[in-house]
């Protein structure tokens, strides 16, 4: 609910400050008495776009707070905590001010927002009919919201099944590209598949072949040389020496008196170390005897890995599992068109799925329909139109998460004329009548907006305007309505009454707004019915209209 509005040097007000009541609040006054004014300053503080020349004539600013009481429940909510703003209790205030160079800037609650931010608040907190209305019931792209508001149309299965639609298509695509992509390089990896199955790489292999490798190199180079010691280490050499020696020594130790004897064991002793030299060396030089064919073949498998590794740029330990790798590519093409064809049956379930329940949210959307026609055809013959065809129109269209269909809302005014859009059809004062009942059919329940209706009884008298006040006040029954109005009837009818007037001091024009006593109301609806002189009629006219 509006709680107040507080408007400082904006066009014609000095200062003003405004409360607002629930239920019907009426603002009446002579035409040209800044009526419009006031809806001005309560779009420029919700953001609206609108007139740059806000600022009241020689003022450095002009600024406009509004406060709402926000319940805990109220889409607003959303907003704030989508902007990161918590209230602490349930008044939210706006603040918008005018700077005298043209700049706007907005608060809410004492924190800068964007107008973006406002505008958002200004959806869930505002809505403005009027015989240009464009944001709301005039506009095409909005009427299947409210026809599903209306007859209370459960989306939530046919966004389950256009959700499951949507990823069953996705996934099939996916599984096509990748069959594509897959098949584009078929070739290839047959060819890559079935060259690393001939060399069957394992990981690992590259090091103990490079090992394998070196050693043999290492082998071949020192084996002459191990060869060559063992040679002379054998008969022709330190051994048969030593040999040779020990004969010769022994031949003379019985004539040495002894002094043979310890380099003859030191000799029995280095024969010994000496064997066992030459067996070791013997047993290398064995060892060392390397295969050149089996050099070779090391080499060609060690060279054939690294080669392959850097044909596919990976590392030679890698290869296994890139063979891997390359035969479950070639497992998705060959089974491709079997996945394929599966998720073809689950799309065409999930759109089985998504066509059943979009033919029932088309269903519901006729019967919706048709108690909308008959409601509105209702609401019309009160307000003198009762000639008058309103149709919602339910056509195909576009699938969508909401379901397939288009909703128009199409009057006739004469029987036998052909209908169309609201606004193309119905002249001001019909528009406004038609404006009306829509909203009194559909608005019901919803108190969560303040409902603001422009001089929306524009054109009609008498009964007809006593029919759009009662149609106002039981909308207010459910919402705070705020309606400017040039009709006694309708004026009688609020809760809360306020005079818009002008003046002019100093060669300063200026607009006011008072609240209403009972004995003024009587004063003013008098003024409205007879004019500005109020004859004795005209108050016990006025008297009657507010006993209603």
């Amino acid at each position: 609910m509006l709680r107040s509005l507080d408007i400082r040097n904006m066009l014609l007000i000095d200062r003003l400050d405004l409360s607002f009541g629930p239920g019907l609040n009426v603002l009446t006054g002579e035409t040209g008495a800044g009526k419009s004014i006031l809806l001005d300053c309560l779009g420029f503080v919700l953001g609206w776009r609108g007139r740059a020349d806000l600022v009241r004539q020689g003022a450095s600013q002009g600024e406009v707070t509004a406060v709402f009481d926000l319940p805990a429940a109220h889409p607003a909510r959303t907003v704030l905590a989508d902007a990161g703003i918590t209230l602490d209790d349930d008044d939210l205030i706006l603040r918008r001010v005018n700077g005298g160079d043209g700049r706007k800037t907005g608060f809410v609650n004492d924190r800068r927002v964007s107008g973006e931010v406002l505008r958002s608040l200004s959806d869930t907190l505002v809505e403005l009919h009027g015989q240009h209305d464009d944001r709301g019931l005039l506009n095409p792209r909005g009427h299947r919201a409210l026809l599903d508001a209306f007859g209370a149309i459960d989306l939530a299965p046919v966004r389950a099944a256009w959700a499951a639609r949507r990823t069953a298509r996705r996934a099939l695509d996916e599984a096509e590209a990748r069959l594509t992509a897959a098949r584009a390089e078929e070739d290839f990896l047959r060819h890559a598949v079935a060259e690393l199955d001939d060399l069957s790489p394992e990981a690992g292999e590259e090091a103990v072949l490079d090992t394998r490798r070196r050693a043999m190199q290492g082998a071949i180079r020192i084996r002459e040389d191990v060869a060559r010691a063992l040679k002379m280490l054998g008969g022709e050499g330190a051994e048969g020496a030593m040999l040779d020696a020990t004969r010769w020594l022994e031949g003379a130790a019985d004539r040495a008196e002894g002094r043979l004897d310890e380099p003859l064991a030191a000799l029995s002793r280095a024969l010994v170390e000496l064997g066992e030299a030459h067996r070791g060396v013997e047993d290398a030089l064995s060892a060392l005897d390397v295969d050149p064919s089996q050099l070779e073949a090391t080499e060609e498998r060690l060279f054939a890995l690294r080669a392959l590794a850097r044909k596919h740029n990976v590392l030679a330990d890698d290869l296994a599992g890139l063979a891997d790798e390359l035969r479950a590519r070639l497992g998705q093409i060959d089974a491709g068109e079997a996945q394929i064809a599966a998720l073809r049956r689950a799309v065409e379930d999930a759109e089985a799925g998504y066509d059943a329940e979009a033919d029932e949210v088309t269903q519901a959307r006729s019967q919706a329909a048709a108690a909308l026609d008959c409601a509105v055809t209702a609401e019309l013959a009160p307000l003198k139109m009762d000639r008058a065809v309103f149709q919602t129109i339910v056509a195909p269209g576009e699938p969508g998460p909401d379901g397939r269909d288009d909703v128009a809302f199409t009057v006739a005014t004469n029987p036998g004329a052909p209908a169309g859009a609201l606004n193309k059809i119905a002249s001001g004062g019909e528009l406004s009548r038609f404006l009306l009942a829509l909203k009194v059919c559909l608005a019901r329940g919803n108190d969560a907006l303040v409902l603001i209706f422009d001089e929306i009884d524009r054109g009609v008298g008498g009964a007809t305007a006593d029919a759009v006040g009662r149609r106002l006040k039981r909308l207010s029954e459910d919402a705070q309505v705020l309606v400017v109005t040039h009709s006694p009837q309708v004026a009688a009818l609020g809760a809360h009454h306020f005079r818009v007037s002008k003046s002019v001091h100093d060669d300063m024009t200026t607009s006011t707004v008072a609240a209403l006593t009972p004995p003024q109301r009587v004063e003013e609806i008098a003024r409205m019915l007879s004019g500005d002189r109020i004859t004795d009629a005209a108050t016990g006219a006025a008297r009657a209209l507010l006993q209603g």
